[in-house]
């Protein structure tokens, strides 16, 4: 049987219908923020098998009944894989049903981590390690000894503030050394590298706080796709588990953490859930959870989504009171830029 390829950057109009058809008769949504999509299509124009990709994590895969057997699977990863290489990206990544893991182990994908909801792969045998020993080789080596009391803050920092700074300062109080994880989300208002050059001038006077970007193992809910789990609170629920799973399990050993730090969350229920799922899974792994009451200006906790208002005005005297010197310095400077 002969198959005819389809392809859009993404698809649109009429195709994507036919699309998100195709899916939801697999049991599959169609992922908001797809930007590349591939079919493969009979004679009769009807699609048969379908992939898609989002940065560097594919979705939305999926193959009719009827053409299982004729290696659709292998050409849909095939021409994804060449899609993400056309674009830079060698590490790709795949979040899927625990059911499917042998199938995207035959198409040359390693498991990560499986909880009970998610499946989470990649295309490196070794990739994770890999992370691992970056991590171990950005640290000091005696934050590495048994008896140094090791903490860790995970955050966006879009970008860096008073407020961030505080907690990383907080927890220093009780720890000898504290990792600040970073998330490489690329989405966020200010890139991955921006917010980490960005925390790293703001700490250079804080030698016991380790600065790290979290690369693809630190998973935010703005990366986790959910089109394989119908209702969108379970959803978010399975993709916040997996990356407190993955960091107990994974990451806090290899840096042996013992504690995680987050400030209170007062206004966004996404991350206030994500906090009480957090108290309920580390200590399962031996990492105990402190929560610290969020720094205030004007009597309002300080916040980076306030920041970037002011940013967007170009108002810096109105941040002034937000962010260190070095965030003011970097923002002001990026403001003059053509591009910005």
């Amino acid at each position: 049987m002969e198959f005819v390829k389809l392809e859009g950057r993404p698809l649109k109009g009429k195709e994507l219908e036919l699309l998100k058809d195709f899916l939801k008769r697999n049991d599959l949504d169609y992922d908001q923020g797809i930007e590349y999509s591939v079919c493969l299509l009979d004679e009769n124009y009807r699609i048969q098998a379908t992939g898609s990709a989002e940065q560097n994590v594919l979705k939305c895969i999926a193959v009719d009944k009827r053409a299982r057997g004729f290696g659709l699977s292998g050409s849909i990863i095939s021409y994804l894989t060449q899609y993400e290489f056309e674009n830079g990206r060698s590490h790709i990544l795949i979040y899927t049903k625990p059911e499917n893991r042998e199938m995207f182990r035959d198409l040359g994908f390693y498991p990560v981590l499986m909880t009970d909801e998610v499946l989470f792969m990649e295309n490196r045998k070794n990739g994770f390690e890999e992370f691992a020993n970056r991590l171990i080789s950005e640290s000091p080596k005696e934050a590495l000894k048994p008896d140094m009391v090791i903490g860790s803050i995970v955050a966006n920092c879009n970008p860096f503030t008073y407020g961030h700074r505080y907690l990383i300062e907080q927890a220093l109080t009780c720890c000898d050394y504290v990792h600040v994880l970073v998330l490489a989300d690329n989405r966020s208002s200010f890139g991955a590298d921006e917010r980490f050059l960005m925390v790293r001038e703001g700490l250079r006077d804080l030698p016991r706080a380790i600065v790290h970007q979290a690369a693809d193992y630190v998973i935010s809910a703005a990366t986790f796709p959910t089109y394989f789990i119908k209702e969108k609170v379970r959803g978010e629920r399975a993709g916040c588990r997996l990356d407190l799973e993955l960091f107990g399990r994974r990451i806090a050993p290899a840096l042996r953490i013992t504690t995680r730090f987050v400030g209170t969350e007062p206004v966004c229920a996404v991350t206030s859930q994500y906090n009480e799922e957090m108290k309920k899974i580390l200590p399962r792994h031996g990492i105990s959870v402190m929560e610290i009451e969020r720094m205030r200006s004007g009597g309002e906790a300080i916040s980076a989504s306030e920041v970037r208002k002011w940013y967007e005005k170009g108002d810096f005297v109105g941040m002034r009171d937000l962010v260190p010197e070095t965030t003011l310095k970097y923002l002001e400077k990026k403001k003059k830029r053509p591009e910005a």
